[in-house]
């Protein structure tokens, strides 16, 4: 039998310190959301919330 996974919450900052990686040239944000196991659409939808992409 499989293993549920269990859905996480992720905290305003975590969210901010994810989404700020993306924007370092050469880093996919693929790779980002590899690295912390979060899906990549996830991470892109966290950059389209202006409180969270503004955040530089």
């Amino acid at each position: 039998m499989a293993k549920r996974r269990r859905r996480r919450n992720w905290s305003e900052d975590e969210k901010r310190m994810i989404c700020a990686q993306t924007r370092v040239p050469g880093v996919s944000v693929s790779q980002v959301a590899r690295r912390y196991d979060v899906n990549a659409n996830q991470v892109f939808n966290w950059l389209k919330e202006p409180r969270l992409a503004a955040a530089a």
